[in-house]
């Protein structure tokens, strides 16, 4: 089951309020991965979102204690598609699928709502992997109201890309 994904678009905001529109729920600015994005929330009991950053957009995985980051680039490799899936797995074993792979992976807090295991599928593609509990967490954080609240407490630090 998919919980979100991203795309890019010339015009985030008015693509976000468009998917909203035909969902009958929202759109709201998306600061936590760059300036310019925005998310479109449809309500449902899933929470399902689509998150759409300014063309050209492309993911990163930040170093260290940091969530991915996002910036406008011109080399080839990356993308700003990604998606939340879930899983029946423990973390340990997610992280254990990863390591034999040999792609990177890393437990985050998004937003201080729910939590994720940042998987870049080939290193290169982020697909943000839910255990039970995370999915728990993700079905009673992020809800319109509880973004709204997000948002309120201002945007989170920059990281560089």
């Amino acid at each position: 089951m998919l919980f979100h994904l991203s795309i890019d678009a010339d015009d985030p905001r008015h693509v976000a309020e468009v998917i909203a529109e035909l969902w009958g729920g929202q759109a709201f600015p998306f600061p936590p991965v760059m300036t310019g994005s925005w998310v479109a929330m449809a309500g449902d009991d899933r929470r399902t979102t689509v998150e759409i950053y300014p063309r050209g957009t492309e993911l990163f995985e930040a170093p260290g204690d940091a969530d991915a980051v996002g910036a406008i680039c011109d080399r080839p490799g990356r993308t700003a598609t990604q998606f939340a899936m879930a899983t029946a797995l423990d973390t340990a074993a997610v992280e254990a699928i990863a390591a034999r792979e040999g792609w990177p992976a890393k437990y985050r807090k998004r937003g201080g709502i729910f939590g994720v295991i940042e998987l870049w599928i080939e290193g290169r593609v982020l697909a943000e992997v839910l255990t039970p509990e995370m999915q728990r967490e993700y079905r009673e954080g992020l809800t319109i109201s509880g973004y709204q609240a997000m948002l309120a407490k201002g945007p989170p630090p920059a990281v560089p890309a």
